[in-house]
């Protein structure tokens, strides 16, 4: 949630403050808890004077203008009251042109004042009673209203210090970088200009595959590979019953057993009869 202060409604007040002002209404909103009533640019005074006077809105929080150039008066001016009484907020709306002034509240509020001011400077609306009515924001001599619609984002003048002149000095605004003309085209699509090197696609191309011999034999076909080894009996892996014998035999001899391994023979082999032959001089 918002730590925003909530304004509390106030019941039948819109009705009550419209038959107040009379001829000064011309409509009412009440969007998104925020109360608007709509008022002549005559009936203006005397409808704030009504609010604070006898609806306790005793604090003007902000003037804010708004600009619609397609409607014949382009110009809103939104008054914005706080009743520190009822913890209540309103907006009060009038609307106007380039030429026609709007009534002026520092009668009623001194601080609108700097806030017609701040309108004066941005949207250029004026304000009939308010005798300082100059430019609050903008620098002196600045040309156009910066807020409104029509009003270039670049401005009409720009501002450097000038070394020669050793002052701040006004020139019209220039722009040394070209706008780039985008071509919104899809990368795969190419672009519709010539870029560097394109101008050799056209040129000499490349000599064209040689066609086969008339005459040629076809390419002779090669050997199938080998047939793959397989086992197709037990006794090509070793396997089979005998060895499933000795491997069973062999695993139900006690641990000592296994553990001393295969008995070694130590029966001399028999000699062969060449090897038993005597030797010369075994008989002397």
């Amino acid at each position: 949630m918002s730590s925003a202060p909530l304004s509390k409604p106030r019941d039948g007040f819109a009705k009550t403050f419209a038959a107040a002002i009379g001829a000064a209404h011309v409509a009412t909103k009440d969007a998104v808890g925020e109360l608007t009533f709509t008022i002549t640019r005559d009936g203006l005074v005397e409808a704030s004077r009504i609010a604070r006077d006898e609806f306790g809105y005793q604090q003007l929080m902000e003037i804010a203008g708004a600009d619609y150039p397609e409607r014949a008066e382009r110009f809103e001016v939104n008054y914005h009251l706080l009743s520190v009484t009822y913890n209540h907020r309103i907006r009060l709306k009038v609307t106007t042109d380039e030429e026609t002034p709007v009534p002026s509240l520092t009668g009623l509020w001194p601080v609108a004042g700097w806030l017609e001011r701040e309108v004066f400077d941005m949207y250029g609306v004026v304000f009939a009673g308010n005798a300082d009515l100059r430019r609050i924001l903008t620098d002196y001599g600045f040309e156009g209203y910066p807020l409104r619609k029509d009003f270039p984002q670049t401005g009409y003048v720009e501002l450097r210090y000038s070394e020669a002149e050793k002052r701040v000095v006004y020139e019209p605004v220039r722009l040394p970088q070209d706008f780039r003309n985008w071509d919104f085209l899809m990368p795969w699509e190419g672009a519709a200009y010539q870029l560097p090197g394109d101008e050799k696609a056209g040129q000499t191309q490349a000599a064209p595959t040689p066609s086969p011999a008339p005459n040629a034999s076809p390419p002779a076909s090669k050997a199938p590979p080998p047939t793959p080894k397989t086992t197709e009996k037990p006794s090509d892996t070793g396997a089979g019953a005998p060895a499933n014998k000795a491997e069973t035999k062999n695993a139900r001899k006690p641990a000592a057993k296994k553990a001393e391994g295969p008995k070694v023979s130590t029966t001399p082999e028999p000699r062969s009869p060449r090897t038993a032959r005597k030797k010369k001089g075994d008989d002397a």
